[in-house]
């Protein structure tokens, strides 16, 4: 497979960037698949290292394909980039077998089925291509070059994300099926701060597989090197200082500077003017093509170009070939010109004159609806329509490409197309609109804002749902309007702003009358139940969802069925916690399932996993919670607020259990495919596994969940982590302060405590409890001047009303009663000092489940008994609190713990002839550890951030059981873990 040559330039000064993506590409021809995002500002040279590695690796035998993504303005063309890589592989007979057994490539040419068919369409699609690009490394070694990618659409954005987190770099197998390269390059200079592909990036960066390099300007020596090699004749010493001087490093501008001439007077600074200037070098005839061809984009095909500039074959042929010998144009085997550079074409385009783009991109849009208006050219008619001002055909062109987007499961480009619709509406006359069912503005105002939700844009769904309120008028079928206002409320519901979706979906269920019975009238009764239930109105969710749920099974509509049952058996009797509720919600479950409804299937498993969990029947969670992610997936709704509340669910789970690796590789996987800041929270237990571990990144990340629009789920993780922050730092100001932010802004200006105020309340005594013991010990008077015992008063009392009953006004389950008895046990400590009855309690109370907060309890048991002088059981509990903290790798209360030991002088270590489970990275780390390295130094020499050695520098002194690196040292040496090393090796 042969890569073009984008240019003849040597490659100088970029030695170091080359020998690390060549290592890339050894390291995978050996099986050990990776990713290299190359970042650089336009024009500093990422496409000439792309092609001096590529040619490097076709030499050596790997595949090599390029992908390139294409700027069309506020419309995009999904997975363009893949669909050119596909396209050229299914060229090659060498891998015609493969790709008969994969339809990703037949369903993204626009040859086979619609990628979206099924509720699993877009999974298979990703994973379907993961699968192919394995079998296809497993042939022969395979590069993928993505350029441009600050340029691509979201689906492609998505694909990639897929590719690097969960695809074919992670498949399982041996070298043959991990002989993959992914090097994609971006324009750094491009990327604004609300650029969409700065997340992705962020995101990218963190995974294992995937290295930043980042191409920076060439020192002056090496641009002088560079214009010198360029030019086969000498140079005058001042002609080469000029052209360094103006290209700050740029290897384009230096070419362009020297290839228009920058050794001569009046030449422009600006690198559009001398992009120009070997654009007019051309004839009248080839300026002409060029400019056609700038319109259509950074490639174009023969044929097109032909067509929209009107000139005889012979004559096309020879401005072509003018344009291609001076370096502008660049011919691909696929019978398509490319601009050398995006700026060349940038330049081009931007020095038309108005009428004369306008008239271009009309041809455009012509030309490619003559061409049979294949669905896979609307977004590009769109591009071309708007922009030559042809309203009505740009508006038809926007609805098919978003009908495209949506049947190749795309729904960010979908949303984008008919947002795009919806501005042109307006201008567009009502006699030119296209024609149909379901084709006004209302109806597709509703229909982008179900887009956003299923992108994961929720508030944006809010919004495009207000507008929709906004356009309904006297005039507007009473049906329709209903729906636009419970549709409202549903949104409403997902960014937590209650009492306005209660408000709108009384509303709804105010102009629909209930006789005769309709299927729009259970659905706004179903979501009237829902918000009805969430403001506390329980009797108002019971009366009318009992009322719907009669009608419902009399009209035989499902899916509003199983969501009443669902509503009902969270709010009748002993709601989701008991055996009969819990039934009534597999009912729901069965139902949704049999009516093909995924978004009311998963919100039935949420609240029947959430059920066992409040429960204590922690293990029976874990399979309901799998079974709903695996139902979300299937119907690519991950991103939807239930889906996204089963993911955080799963890990809580795994959290609580002490299964804490298990716990972060699960977050790991998810966090790619998460929408942005609001599903954030959704991997939130693993900043409680970060907070028990000591990282320090911890409380800035929960901080991050503050960030943006008001989140009620992300503000319950960050007050969490916060609170418990605050508190083990000593901090009991903070910590109460946090603790009342927290529940304030959770209670939603209600006087309702959240059921997490028994948690917080309980963390925050700690802190007070400690803050009033210390004069205790130090044998002080036991006054208290700063007024805590009061506020010790108040943070249990809340802890007692919150215990006593949860926010639906039941009983709290054996969490909200361990975490009460730790609050308790807390407030004896401050009244009268620690009570070791209290505090075995508390113990007892935490054995439930949840090892780690069951061990901070037998911390402080130890520290009562202590008190009392009841050694004996004091070291024991110390004991077992040292093995879950040690077994979880939670280094701050590991300290805690072997401080009390040494002060109590009691020995709770380990024994020396016990294992150390270290990891081979771990044996690496201890070694320059051993030689007294930084953390700063470690990762250097490692090749890993201090960040990343930092980290295992604490699990290392978790796992032998010490409190410093010295000791850590002292006991590896005892056990053997390593050996003195001869004088002088260093």
């Amino acid at each position: 497979m042969s890569h073009t040559a984008f240019t003849t330039a040597p490659l100088i000064g970029r030695d170091e960037e080359l020998a690390r993506l060549t290592g890339v590409l050894e390291r995978a021809r050996r099986g050990a698949a990776g990713a290299v995002l190359l970042a650089g500002d336009a024009g500093v040279g990422k496409t000439r290292l792309l092609d001096e590695v590529a040619g490097r690796a076709a030499r050596a035998g790997t595949t090599v394909v390029t992908g390139h993504c294409v700027d069309l303005g506020d419309v995009g063309l999904p997975y363009l980039p893949f669909t050119e890589i596909l396209g050229v592989l299914a060229a090659d007979e060498r891998f015609t077998a493969v790709l008969a057994a994969h339809p990703a490539a037949d369903r993204l040419l626009g040859a086979g089925p619609d990628a979206a068919g099924g509720p699993d369409g877009r999974l298979r699609l990703f994973e379907d291509v993961a699968g192919l690009l394995a079998e296809l490394a497993a042939v022969a070694p395979l590069l993928l070059v993505l350029e441009d990618l600050h340029w691509a659409d979201q689906s492609s954005r998505d694909l990639l994300r897929f590719l690097l987190s969960r695809g074919a770099p992670h498949r399982p197998g041996g070298a043959p099926e991990r002989r993959l390269v992914i090097l994609a390059s971006y324009r750094a200079d491009d990327l604004h701060r609300r650029h969409p592909l700065r997340p992705l990036l962020a995101e990218l960066v963190r995974l294992p597989a995937v290295e930043r390099l980042e191409l920076r300007p060439l020192p002056d020596p090496e641009v002088a090197r560079l214009v010198r090699a360029l030019e086969d004749r000498p140079l005058p010493d001042a002609v080469v200082h000029g052209i360094v001087a103006r290209a700050e490093g740029n290897a384009f501008y230096a070419q362009e500077l020297l290839a228009a001439g920058a050794g001569s007077c009046g030449v422009p600074s600006g690198l559009a003017d001398l992009l120009l200037i070997r654009v007019e070098q051309l004839s009248e005839t080839a300026q002409q093509v060029l400019r056609t061809a700038a319109v259509a984009g950074r490639r174009v095909r023969h044929a097109l170009l032909r067509e929209a500039a009107g000139l005889p074959e012979e004559e096309l042929e020879a401005a072509l070939r003018e344009a291609v010998g001076r370096q502008l144009l660049l011919p691909g085997d696929d019978g398509t010109y490319t601009f050398r550079h995006a700026l060349t074409r940038e330049a081009v385009y931007a020095d038309l004159l108005p009428g004369e783009r306008s008239r271009l991109h009309g041809a455009y849009a012509r030309l490619l609806a003559a061409g049979g208006r294949a669905p896979e050219t609307a977004a590009e008619r769109a591009h071309h329509s708007r922009e030559s001002h042809d309203l009505p055909a740009a508006l038809g062109a926007c609805l098919e490409a978003a009908d495209h987007a949506r049947r190749l499961g795309a729904p960010a480009e979908e949303l984008r197309h008919l947002e795009t619709a919806l501005d042109l509406w307006p201008s567009v006359p009502a006699p030119a609109r296209p024609a149909g069912e379901g084709l006004d503005r209302v109806t597709l105002t509703l229909r982008a804002s179900a887009a956003a939700a299923h992108a994961g844009e929720f508030h944006r769904a809010v919004a495009l749902t207000r507008a929709a309120l906004a356009g309904v008028g006297q005039d507007t079928d009473g049906e329709l309007a209903a729906r636009v206002r419970y549709t409202l409320a549903e949104n409403l519901l997902t960014v937590d702003r209650l009492t306005a979706a209660f408000r709108y979906s009384s509303e709804a269920l105010a102009m629909i009358p209930a006789d005769p019975p309709s299927r729009t009238w259970v659905w706004a009764a179903a979501t009237h139940v829902a918000a009805a239930r969430q403001i506390g109105e329980d009797a108002t969710a019971l009366r009318v969802g009992r009322q719907a749920l009669r009608v419902a099974e009399e009209l035989g509509v499902t899916g509003a069925q199983a969501d009443l049952l669902i509503s009902l058996a969270v709010t009748e009797g002993s709601g989701r916690r008991c055996p009969e509720g819990r039934e009534r919600l597999r009912r729901a479950r069965d139902l949704a399932r049999a009516a093909g409804n995924a978004r009311v299937e998963t919100r039935a498993l949420f609240h029947l996993a959430m059920g066992a969990f409040e429960a204590g029947d922690l293990t029976e969670c874990l399979p309901v919670l799998a079974d709903g992610l695996d139902r979300a997936r299937r119907a690519g709704l991950l991103s939807s607020v239930y889906p996204l509340e089963i993911r955080y669910l799963q890990l809580l789970v795994l959290y609580t259990l002490g299964r804490w690796d298990e716990c972060l590789r699960a977050a790991a996987e998810a966090a790619p495919g998460l929408p942005g800041a609001g599903g954030a929270f959704a991997v939130g237990p693993a900043l409680y596994v970060a907070l028990a571990r000591g990282e320090e990144s911890a409380v800035e990340r929960a901080r991050g969940l503050l960030e943006g629009p008001f989140d009620w789920m992300g503000t319950l993780v960050a007050g969490i982590v916060l609170t418990d922050a605050a508190a083990r730092d000593g901090d009991a100001e903070g910590a109460v302060a946090r603790l009342r932010e927290t529940v304030t802004a959770l209670g939603g200006g209600t006087s309702k405590r959240p059921g997490v105020a028994v948690r917080l309340a309980a963390l925050c005594l700690a802190a007070v409890a400690d803050r009033v013991s210390e004069p205790r010990r130090a044998g002080g008077t036991g006054s208290d001047p700063a007024g805590w015992t009061d506020r010790a008063a108040e943070l249990v009392e809340l802890a007692r009303v919150t215990a006593g009953r949860d926010e639906s006004g039941r009983a709290q389950g054996p969490e909200g009663r361990a975490w009460l008895a730790r609050a308790e046990a807390e407030w004896a400590t401050v009244v009268s000092g620690p009570d070791p009855a209290a505090w075995a309690e508390a113990v007892a109370a935490f054995g439930y489940g949840d090892g780690y907060e069951q061990a901070r309890c037998r911390l402080r048991y130890a520290r009562a008994l202590l008190a009392v002088e009841r050694r004996a059981e004091a070291a024991e509990q110390a004991r077992l609190a040292r093995e879950t903290a040690a077994a979880l790798g939670a280094a701050p209360l590991l300290e805690d713990v072997d401080t009390l030991v040494r002060r109590a002088r009691f020995g709770a270590g380990p024994s020396p002839a016990d294992p150390a489970p270290l990891t081979a990275r771990e044996r690496d780390v201890l070694r320059l550890l051993a030689r007294g390295r930084s953390n700063r130094q470690i990762g250097e020499e490692l090749f890993i951030t201090g960040k990343t050695a930092s980290v295992h520098v604490s699990n290392i002194l978790a796992k032998l059981g010490a409190a410093s690196r010295t000791e850590a040292v002292a006991v590896a040496y005892r056990r053997g873990l390593i050996a003195p090393e001869p004088a002088g090796s260093g």
